[in-house]
Protein backbone atom coordinates (compact mmCIF):
# COMPACT_ATOMS: atom_id res chain seq x y z
CA UNK A 1 0.00 0.00 0.00
CA UNK A 2 2.79 2.38 0.90
CA UNK A 3 4.49 1.64 -2.36
CA UNK A 4 1.39 2.64 -4.41
CA UNK A 5 1.34 6.09 -2.81
CA UNK A 6 4.94 6.68 -3.78
CA UNK A 7 4.28 5.82 -7.40
CA UNK A 8 1.36 8.22 -7.64
CA UNK A 9 3.29 11.12 -6.11
CA UNK A 10 6.32 11.12 -8.34
CA UNK A 11 7.37 14.42 -10.11
CA UNK A 12 7.19 15.44 -13.74
CA UNK A 13 9.41 13.75 -16.26
CA UNK A 14 11.93 15.62 -18.40
CA UNK A 15 9.69 15.22 -21.44
CA UNK A 16 6.73 16.75 -19.62
CA UNK A 17 8.88 19.72 -18.55
CA UNK A 18 10.15 20.30 -22.11
CA UNK A 19 6.61 20.14 -23.52
CA UNK A 20 5.40 22.58 -20.85
CA UNK A 21 8.23 25.02 -21.64
CA UNK A 22 7.48 24.80 -25.39
CA UNK A 23 3.76 25.51 -24.81
CA UNK A 24 4.51 28.47 -22.54
CA UNK A 25 7.06 29.80 -25.08
CA UNK A 26 4.52 29.63 -27.91
CA UNK A 27 1.90 31.40 -25.79
CA UNK A 28 4.33 34.18 -24.82
CA UNK A 29 5.47 34.61 -28.44
CA UNK A 30 1.87 35.05 -29.60
CA UNK A 31 1.17 37.46 -26.75
CA UNK A 32 4.24 39.59 -27.53
CA UNK A 33 3.40 39.61 -31.25
CA UNK A 34 -0.14 40.85 -30.57
CA UNK A 35 1.11 43.46 -28.11
CA UNK A 36 3.76 44.66 -30.54
CA UNK A 37 1.25 44.91 -33.39
CA UNK A 38 -1.21 46.82 -31.22
CA UNK A 39 1.46 49.26 -30.09
CA UNK A 40 2.63 49.74 -33.66
CA UNK A 41 -0.91 50.47 -34.85
CA UNK A 42 -1.65 52.88 -31.99
CA UNK A 43 0.93 55.32 -33.36
CA UNK A 44 -0.97 55.68 -36.66
CA UNK A 45 -4.04 57.44 -35.14
CA UNK A 46 -1.76 59.95 -33.42
CA UNK A 47 -0.02 60.73 -36.72
CA UNK A 48 -3.37 61.02 -38.54
CA UNK A 49 -4.75 63.37 -35.88
CA UNK A 50 -1.64 65.55 -36.17
CA UNK A 51 -1.88 65.51 -39.98
CA UNK A 52 -5.53 66.54 -39.75
CA UNK A 53 -4.62 69.43 -37.42
CA UNK A 54 -1.88 70.58 -39.81
CA UNK A 55 -4.30 70.45 -42.77
CA UNK A 56 -7.01 72.31 -40.86
CA UNK A 57 -4.58 75.07 -39.86
CA UNK A 58 -3.43 75.55 -43.47
CA UNK A 59 -7.03 75.64 -44.71
CA UNK A 60 -8.03 78.13 -42.02
CA UNK A 61 -5.07 80.37 -42.86
CA UNK A 62 -5.95 80.35 -46.57
CA UNK A 63 -9.68 80.90 -46.00
CA UNK A 64 -8.95 84.07 -44.03
CA UNK A 65 -7.20 85.64 -47.02
CA UNK A 66 -8.88 87.85 -49.59
CA UNK A 67 -10.34 86.26 -52.71
CA UNK A 68 -8.73 88.94 -54.85
CA UNK A 69 -5.21 90.31 -54.64
CA UNK A 70 -5.34 93.57 -52.65
CA UNK A 71 -2.25 94.79 -54.54
CA UNK A 72 -4.31 95.26 -57.72
CA UNK A 73 -5.42 98.86 -58.13
CA UNK A 74 -8.43 98.07 -60.33
CA UNK A 75 -11.68 96.66 -59.05
CA UNK A 76 -10.46 93.14 -58.38
CA UNK A 77 -13.90 91.62 -57.84
CA UNK A 78 -15.03 92.79 -61.30
CA UNK A 79 -11.72 92.03 -63.02
CA UNK A 80 -11.45 88.52 -61.60
CA UNK A 81 -14.99 87.35 -62.27
CA UNK A 82 -14.02 85.09 -65.19
CA UNK A 83 -12.90 81.52 -65.31
CA UNK A 84 -9.40 80.77 -64.10
CA UNK A 85 -9.14 83.79 -61.81
CA UNK A 86 -6.01 82.43 -60.11
CA UNK A 87 -4.27 82.00 -63.46
CA UNK A 88 -5.25 85.46 -64.68
CA UNK A 89 -2.26 87.82 -64.36
CA UNK A 90 -4.65 90.75 -63.98
CA UNK A 91 -6.17 89.14 -60.89
CA UNK A 92 -3.16 87.99 -58.94
CA UNK A 93 0.53 88.54 -58.59
CA UNK A 94 2.44 85.75 -56.86
CA UNK A 95 4.03 87.04 -53.69
CA UNK A 96 7.71 86.30 -53.11
CA UNK A 97 7.48 84.89 -49.60
CA UNK A 98 4.85 83.02 -47.65
CA UNK A 99 4.70 85.80 -45.07
CA UNK A 100 3.54 88.12 -47.89
CA UNK A 101 0.70 85.90 -49.16
CA UNK A 102 -2.39 88.12 -49.10
CA UNK A 103 -4.92 86.33 -51.30
CA UNK A 104 -6.18 82.80 -51.87
CA UNK A 105 -4.48 82.39 -55.24
CA UNK A 106 -1.03 82.98 -53.72
CA UNK A 107 -1.35 79.51 -52.16
CA UNK A 108 -1.91 77.72 -55.49
CA UNK A 109 0.54 74.81 -55.88
CA UNK A 110 2.12 75.42 -52.47
CA UNK A 111 4.16 72.46 -51.24
CA UNK A 112 5.72 72.59 -47.78
CA UNK A 113 8.00 69.88 -46.45
CA UNK A 114 8.17 70.28 -43.51
CA UNK A 115 5.07 72.38 -42.71
CA UNK A 116 5.60 76.06 -41.98
CA UNK A 117 3.72 78.66 -40.00
CA UNK A 118 2.15 81.79 -41.48
CA UNK A 119 5.46 83.67 -41.36
CA UNK A 120 7.23 80.90 -43.29
CA UNK A 121 9.17 79.42 -40.37
CA UNK A 122 9.45 75.63 -40.03
CA UNK A 123 7.22 74.18 -37.31
CA UNK A 124 9.42 72.02 -35.05
CA UNK A 125 8.50 68.35 -34.66
CA UNK A 126 6.61 68.07 -37.96
CA UNK A 127 9.58 67.36 -40.21
CA UNK A 128 8.13 64.14 -41.69
CA UNK A 129 4.85 65.74 -42.83
CA UNK A 130 4.34 67.17 -46.32
CA UNK A 131 1.59 69.68 -47.14
CA UNK A 132 0.31 70.27 -50.68
CA UNK A 133 -2.21 72.99 -51.52
CA UNK A 134 -4.23 73.31 -54.73
CA UNK A 135 -6.56 76.20 -55.52
CA UNK A 136 -9.15 75.00 -58.04
CA UNK A 137 -10.80 77.79 -60.02
CA UNK A 138 -12.49 75.95 -62.89
CA UNK A 139 -15.90 74.36 -63.48
CA UNK A 140 -15.13 71.52 -61.02
CA UNK A 141 -15.24 74.06 -58.19
CA UNK A 142 -18.95 74.63 -57.65
CA UNK A 143 -20.98 75.41 -54.57
CA UNK A 144 -24.75 76.02 -54.51
CA UNK A 145 -24.90 77.75 -57.87
CA UNK A 146 -21.53 79.47 -57.55
CA UNK A 147 -18.88 78.23 -59.92
CA UNK A 148 -15.17 78.59 -60.44
CA UNK A 149 -16.06 78.73 -64.11
CA UNK A 150 -17.36 82.29 -63.73
CA UNK A 151 -14.94 83.38 -61.00
CA UNK A 152 -17.39 83.42 -58.12
CA UNK A 153 -15.78 80.67 -56.02
CA UNK A 154 -12.58 78.66 -55.67
CA UNK A 155 -12.09 75.32 -53.97
CA UNK A 156 -9.04 74.99 -51.75
CA UNK A 157 -7.69 71.44 -51.45
CA UNK A 158 -5.12 70.73 -48.73
CA UNK A 159 -3.39 67.35 -48.66
CA UNK A 160 -1.14 66.21 -45.81
CA UNK A 161 1.05 63.12 -46.05
CA UNK A 162 3.39 61.25 -43.70
CA UNK A 163 5.49 58.14 -44.41
CA UNK A 164 3.72 56.16 -41.66
CA UNK A 165 0.22 56.83 -43.04
CA UNK A 166 -1.27 54.50 -45.64
CA UNK A 167 -3.35 57.31 -47.16
CA UNK A 168 -3.13 61.09 -47.14
CA UNK A 169 -5.40 63.43 -45.22
CA UNK A 170 -7.36 65.58 -47.71
CA UNK A 171 -9.37 68.61 -46.61
CA UNK A 172 -11.28 70.99 -48.87
CA UNK A 173 -12.98 74.33 -48.40
CA UNK A 174 -14.60 76.97 -50.61
CA UNK A 175 -13.83 80.70 -50.78
CA UNK A 176 -16.33 82.93 -52.53
CA UNK A 177 -15.64 86.12 -54.49
CA UNK A 178 -17.66 88.72 -52.61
Amino acid sequence: MHRRLLIRRRGATLIELVIGIVIISIALTVLFAVTSRTTERSVDPMIRIQANAVGQSYLEEIMQKSFCDPDIADDCVAACSGAGACGNAACTSQEGARSLFDDVCDYANLSDNPPRNITGNVIPGLDQYTVNVQVVDDASASLNGLSGNNGTVVRIDVGVSHPAMQSDINISGFRANY
